[in-house]
């Protein structure tokens, strides 16, 4: 229980938790590779009928990417592989050929609001925080892929506040704009989500595999190449705001923005 990606298999659905609850689950490059290769070997396991995605603790899915890990970032080449090694995560688990969901308690930021996206199904708790909240952290910038999804989750005007005013849905806005499918309680979502990842095993395989396919085809055709968006990406992680922003966080040193 140690481990800070945990894999259990209850009957045919695999549970995957994120388990740093001191750091709200925020993401390290050895939990970004667990999840990877969970989902490889998901993908060739025919026992498995349904995955969920959860984070330990009760107070955040995942607080997006562990800050310290960008402390060394000094060229643009090592934003944009930070960005090309997080699509490549992302893509698997939104390609993985079973039905994916997301159980969120909490916080759900910045590479968690990503995950929770690329799931099938996202069922939240009231305490539910969810966006990508840099405007006001660390001055970088999603992924021009990644905005894509967040508008096909809740359109331009939300998107715009999500990013540009660093506004955090609550459980009720995030099920208005259809980004969560219900809100359940603390005490009952775990049993509800359950029951909910059980009855896919009652279900057609191959037409369950079929529709996320298809979908997923028609999101590919509407969506830019990664690459699109390089020159924000290098922009904003090789500034000097960014840096400063980092550093406040890991040595909690103040700073003002600049704009460089």
């Amino acid at each position: 229980m140690n481990e800070s990606v945990i894999y259990e298999q209850r009957g045919g659905v695999a549970w995957i938790g994120f388990n740093r609850p001191k750091s709200r689950n925020a993401m390290t490059w050895e939990m970004y590779d667990a999840l990877e290769a969970h989902c490889d070997r998901l993908s060739t396991d025919d026992d498995v009928r349904a995955v969920v995605l959860y984070g330990v603790g009760g107070e955040a899915f995942v607080a997006g990417t562990d800050i310290t890990q960008f402390a060394h970032f000094s060229t643009p080449q090592d934003a944009l592989d930070y960005e090309r090694r997080i699509e490549r995560v992302v893509d698997k688990l939104e390609t993985l050929n079973k039905p994916t969901i997301a159980l969120i308690e909490g916080v759900c930021v910045g590479g968690g609001a990503a995950l929770a996206m690329v799931c099938d199904f996202r069922y939240c708790t009231p305490s539910l925080k969810f966006g990508v909240p840099i405007a006001k952290t660390l001055g970088n910038t999603l992924s021009i892929t990644n905005v894509s999804r967040l508008i096909d989750m809740v359109g331009i005007a939300r998107t715009k506040e999500v990013l540009m005013r660093a506004h955090l849905l609550d459980a009720d806005e995030a099920q208005q704009a259809g980004l969560v499918n219900a809100v359940f309680a603390s005490d009952v979502i775990v049993d509800e989500v359950t029951s909910l990842a059980e009855e896919f095993a009652q279900f057609a395989p191959l037409t369950l595999q079929a529709s996320k396919a298809l979908i997923g085809r028609v999101q590919a055709q509407r969506r830019v190449a990664l690459e699109a968006g390089d020159d924000w990406v290098s922009t904003c992680y090789m500034s000097d705001d960014f840096k400063s922003a980092v550093n406040k966080f890991v040595n909690k040193v103040p700073f003002d923005w600049i704009g460089r």
